[in-house]
């Protein structure tokens, strides 16, 4: 985060800078105004480019094995340019090294999901999950691995996490 500030600083700065080669060029004809308005522009072109190449940076940063199963995208009023281009926030990533087959069914699966989020610090939240490949439920399970029934879902037949964990 730290970092990102910084070049979003250098951007404003190097987006001022040429301004006032602008200005220089045009022997002082262009207005004054340019220079903060290019700095603050340059500002956030460079914001907008980080939110929308974040998800990009992150599949690449993914570990062999790992696969995508879902991701959302969203458009936001305060991001005007969501509603041009919706860009993703979140995305959910299944390890398939990761995947047991349950000792006493084999049709039932055990696996961890990640998911992550775009925010002002990216996080990573992980949750273990049992899948019935047979009967298509997924359900999460808490931290003594006990299966939460309330939130049991069936998955549909093109859902990316039964394909990709039971196939």
């Amino acid at each position: 985060m730290f970092w990102n500030f910084v070049a979003t600083v250098f951007a404003g700065l190097g987006a001022a800078g040429i301004a006032m080669g602008i200005r220089t060029l045009t022997m002082k004809r262009a207005p004054r105004w340019i220079i903060p308005v290019a700095g603050g522009l340059g500002m956030l072109a460079f914001l907008v480019f980080r939110e929308y190449t974040w998800f990009d940076e992150k599949r690449a940063e993914l570990a062999e094995g790992m696969i995508i199963v879902s991701q959302e995208e969203k458009q936001v009023p305060w991001r005007p340019w969501s509603y041009l281009v919706p860009q993703v926030m979140a995305f959910t990533v299944l390890d398939t090294k990761q995947i047991k087959p349950n000792q006493d069914n084999r049709d039932v699966l055990e696996f961890y999901l990640y998911r992550f989020e775009q925010s002002y610090t990216d996080t990573v939240n992980y949750q273990h999950h049992l899948l019935n490949c047979a009967t298509q439920e997924l359900v999460p399970l808490d931290d003594d691995k006990t299966p939460v029934v309330s939130e049991l879902r069936t998955l549909k037949d093109d859902d990316r996490l039964f394909i990709a964990a039971c196939f």
